[in-house]
């Protein structure tokens, strides 16, 4: 299967998570299409001001790789700075919220899949 960049629709989300303002979600692969393995492969957009709230993943992991813009993430209680090139990693069981502190756009690879023990 190939999916052209011109045919990955932004699908805006506001409040992501409770957070602030709104997300723009560009779904590479959509949950039907993950065969089970998990929910999410995407880029997502997060303007200026907005966030992803503090939610806690059950029985899913979630990444997020940073590909622009800094990234102001709570990590379990613990506030982090990411830049281009970091990721973060949130296992089953663990909290994060994500928010851009900055003036430039904040843009993330996002992988969320099933914990499978």
């Amino acid at each position: 299967m190939v999916r052209r960049s011109e045919d990955i629709k932004p699908r805006i989300v506001y409040n992501a998570r409770g957070g602030e303002n709104e997300v723009i979600y560009y779904d590479w692969i959509k949950p039907e299409e993950i065969a089970g393995y998990g929910r999410m492969l995407s880029k997502l957009v997060i303007p200026p001001g907005s966030s992803i709230g503090y939610h806690e993943h059950d029985g899913e992991i979630g990444a997020y790789y940073v590909l622009s813009g800094e990234a102001t993430v709570n990590d379990n209680g613990n506030e982090v700075v990411l830049h281009p090139g970091d990721m973060t990693r949130c296992g089953a069981g663990c909290a994060h919220s994500t928010k851009n502190n900055g003036t430039e756009d904040l843009v993330l690879m996002a992988l969320i899949m099933e914990e499978r023990i």
